[in-house]
């Protein structure tokens, strides 16, 4: 017999009744009160030990779960991610000797020379002894089933090499599910011993803000255009740069790429920056020469050893724990307001009341939450 009011929720086959009941008795997390995985689910145990020693067909079957909205592959993945975070607690050391991976979020406008960038970018970690996996958040692939990586073709010589890892987009979900997919990748990708990760996102909208809360350190890449070219690229995502990179900085854009790293170094001495002990720079490159990659990789390295030493990696990292969390939350119950039965009959009617202006988008959500409430009580 436990006596706490939260025993009943015991029948859930992956939680222990101690567990449950150690929520209700103590304020402070304890070990009791993380879920247990009574049984070992064999799919679960291949992918596992095939991830741990860096396969990469298991890697990609993992993946591949975490982005399924099958409710039953999904509760496997969570016993999967559970098994790599703990795993990946007290076991994970990459081949470069550090303890700790390295992520890094790429932005910048369409037509910025991101994915041009980071092939080479990519191309110079691998020769160095580095691990590096490449993941794409691509809202765009959930209005038309493409993704921004789609066949690789992009990045036709980083994807052969065989310390490279790339990952398209997911294509179907919210922007909320394709970012916690990619969050659960970055976790899987690290327990495969890929120490850098690098996150591309196209365009400059949510999604941008969306891996900044997935990734160490945010690069904004930006072309050498100005003017109308320039417009989307809102202050606030500049103010999220902890550096900027001028691309394509060769031939004839070399002058306008030394006038665009002038304004923006001026621009960023007037704004917040969102590190005390951190002030962007700007700095020119040049995929299709080679010129900066280098220069870039050494301060986005001197970004990394400065957060590291002064604690400020795992403090951003705690948060972005709690952030994910959340986003979990919201992606769930979303899904199982949608999946109930009474908002199910009624969903259609109002939507069109909402889309003929006849109810205010408000009233109609209030509206829907109320039946589903009450659906929830009666049952």
């Amino acid at each position: 017999m436990f006596p706490c009011k939260f025993a009943r929720f015991s029948n859930l086959s992956f939680v222990s009744k101690r567990a449950v009941c150690s929520l209700y008795f103590t304020r402070s997390v304890s070990a009791e009160a993380v879920p247990q995985f009574r049984d070992e689910d064999p799919k679960v145990m291949r992918l596992f030990e095939g991830i741990t020693r860096g396969e990469r067909g298991s890697l990609a079957q993992g993946i591949t779960m975490v982005e399924t909205l099958h409710p039953e592959k999904y509760k496997q993945a969570q016993k999967l991610l559970s098994k790599i975070v703990k795993y990946s607690k007290s076991n994970l050391k990459f081949p470069s000797g550090k303890k700790t991976s390295f992520r890094i979020g790429f932005s910048g406008p369409p037509g910025a020379g991101k994915s041009t960038f980071i092939e080479v970018f990519g191309k110079m970690l691998t020769s160095q002894g580095h691990k590096v996996a490449v993941l794409a958040v691509d809202p765009s692939s959930l209005r038309t089933g493409g993704s921004l990586l789609g066949d690789k073709t992009r990045m036709t010589e980083l994807s052969r090499d065989p310390d490279a890892y790339i990952r398209p987009s997911p294509t179907s979900g919210t922007l909320g599910g394709v970012t916690r997919s990619t969050n659960e990748a970055i976790v899987l990708c690290e327990a495969g011993g890929y120490d850098i990760i690098l996150v591309e996102t196209v365009g400059v909208g949510q999604s941008e803000y969306a891996v900044a809360h997935m990734v160490d350190m945010f690069v904004l890449l930006i072309p050498p255009a100005g003017g109308d070219e320039m417009q989307g690229i809102k202050k606030g995502i500049v103010e999220m740069a902890d550096v900027v990179l001028i691309n394509k900085a060769d031939g004839d854009l070399l002058i306008p790429a030394q006038r665009i790293q002038t304004e923006y170094t001026s621009a960023l001495k007037l704004l917040k920056n969102k590190s005390t002990i951190w002030s962007p720079s700007v700095i020119r490159v040049s995929a299709k020469t080679g010129e900066g990659i280098d220069k870039s990789w050494e301060v986005m390295q001197a970004f990394f050893n400065t957060m590291t030493e002064t604690g400020e990696l795992e403090k951003e990292r705690r948060k972005q724990q709690v952030v994910w969390m959340w986003s979990h939350i919201k992606e769930q119950i979303i899904k199982r307001f949608k999946m109930n039965s009474d908002v199910k009959r009624k969903i259609k009617t109002y939507e069109n009341l909402v889309a003929e202006g006849l109810m205010t988008p408000g009233l109609a959500a209030d509206m829907m939450l109320k039946i589903f409430e009450r659906s929830k009580e009666e049952k």
